[in-house]
């Protein structure tokens, strides 16, 4: 009898098996049925369909244990670091919310996301050259940038090196869309207005460092004021000098200006050699003539003192006070007197006279001989009375 004929055993499949035995394949519909109610139950539906609430508890949990997990990985996602030198910048919804410090944070992913930006590093940029030129120093040059007109209209070839770093990140971000080209305009400009106010030999020379100094101030108060969160650290003139098609010219008037700085010196220290000496030569001048003056003065006046002593004594005595006179002139003219006078009328014998002795113009040789020939010649003596007598006169004795 067949499995499915009338009369026959209904418990019995095709394979051999009993219907709600477990051996054998399963039916189709039971199990399409079965996954029905799990997928009813997963979803709040169909728990209680035929008396299946345990399998209703069980979707339920499940269903918990899955959104569990997958909020944790949510939240583990969010989770960032920021490290040391760097800030966080919080962004909601693509708009600017905070800026977070070096350190673990969290924010909820796919609500906000974070952009780091790095403020520790010091950049650089440089105007009028390219590092990495066939100059070592200084790299290529770049025309366009480093020729500027200075003040007295002359052309410079500027070469400049600046250092910055970001300071605020959200400025930096947010505020410029470029911030480096933004950077370049703004030195490019400070540095052309500052050598436009200077003339070139004080940029070529001493005002180096004014120019740095005041391209930096410059610079950065642009900056700030375009709020581009960028803060400029150095500012430093590579090299400042004429443009290449007249450094020769410039060359022989720095030659030139060379020579006329020192042909000044020379002159300066000759004039520093002889003002000082004709100083010194007139100062003498002056000190001697009053010396000669004081001794003038104080001769004179010892001898007014002395005639009038002399005066005094000759009233008293004239005949003493005359001859002691006479003597003292007499002795004064005859001790440099080279002359001899001879006696040869009252004498017979041949007088010898040591003229060579007498002629050496010895003092008191001269003196006593001259004594002695007054007093054996009355004609010489005469004489010498005369002269002392004009002598005395001219002294103002009478």
């Amino acid at each position: 009898m067949a499995w499915n004929e009338p009369g026959g055993s209904g418990n019995k499949d095709p394979w051999g098996g009993r219907k709600n035995n477990e051996q054998g394949p399963p039916d189709l519909d039971e199990v399409v049925k079965k996954l029905q109610e799990k997928f009813g139950g997963l979803f709040g539906g169909g728990g209680k369909r035929n008396g299946s609430s345990g399998s209703g508890r069980a979707g339920s949990i499940g269903i918990g244990l899955i959104a569990i997990v997958a909020i944790t990985v949510w939240a583990i996602s969010g989770v960032y670091i920021v490290e040391e030198g760097t800030r966080g910048v919080v962004l909601q919804f693509g708009k600017y919310n905070k800026t977070t410090q070096p350190g673990p944070h969290w924010h909820p992913r796919g609500i906000q996301t974070v952009e780091t930006v790095d403020i520790a590093n010091i950049r650089g940029i440089s105007i009028g050259f390219r590092a990495g030129g066939g100059n070592r120093q200084t790299g290529s040059s770049v025309g366009r940038e480093s020729l500027m007109l200075t003040e007295d209209e002359n052309i410079v070839d500027v070469k400049l090196a600046v250092q910055y770093k970001v300071k605020s990140a959200s400025d930096y971000l947010f505020n410029v869309k470029d911030p480096e080209t933004t950077l370049r305009q703004v030195i490019e400009s400070a540095i052309r207005e500052t050598i436009g106010k200077s003339e070139m030999d004080y940029i070529l020379k001493e005002g180096r460092a004014d120019v740095t100094e005041q391209t930096r101030e410059q610079v950065q108060e642009i900056l700030d004021r375009y709020k581009t969160g960028l803060q400029v650290t150095t500012v430093n003139l590579q090299d400042a000098q004429p443009p290449e098609q007249v450094q020769d010219a410039f060359a022989d008037a720095v030659k030139a200006q060379g020579d006329q700085v020192r042909v000044i010196n020379e002159a300066k220290a000759y004039s520093n050699d002889i003002v000082p000496r004709a100083r010194g030569k007139a100062a003498r001048q002056l000190a001697e003539a009053n010396a000669y003056k004081e001794q003038v003065i104080a001769e004179a006046t010892g001898e007014a003192s002395r005639f009038t002593q002399v005066l005094a004594e000759y009233k008293k005595a004239p005949e003493v006070t005359r001859k002691r006179l006479y003597l003292e002139a007499m002795e004064s003219v005859m001790t440099n007197s080279s002359k001899v006078l001879v006696d040869v009328e009252g004498g017979g014998n041949l007088l010898y006279l040591p003229l060579d002795k007498m002629m050496s113009g010895g003092s008191s040789t001269g003196s006593s001989d001259g004594r002695r020939i007054i007093e054996g010649d009355s004609a010489s003596r005469q004489i010498v009375e005369q002269r002392l007598r004009d002598n005395v006169r001219g002294r103002g004795v009478r």
